[in-house]
């Protein structure tokens, strides 16, 4: 059998973590990012997709 490709998602930090509460910020980090312009590649997985939501006025998802 073939193995399946996984799929995944790119994000691009485009608001700053400052005056934010401490869970969004450590949702920031748990996502990779912790810089205006940082990007970062994950696995499309239901976790990640919840951390995505709860910060999505602070990143952008990239379609390359």
């Amino acid at each position: 059998m073939a193995k399946k490709d996984k799929a995944t998602v790119t994000l691009r930090q485009t608001g700053s973590p400052i005056r934010r509460t401490a869970d969004q910020r450590a949702t920031l980090s748990g996502l990779g990012l912790n810089r205006i312009g940082r990007e970062s590649t994950l696995e499309d997985t239901p976790s990640v997709r919840g951390m995505i939501a709860k910060v999505a006025h602070l990143i952008e998802v990239v379609e390359k």
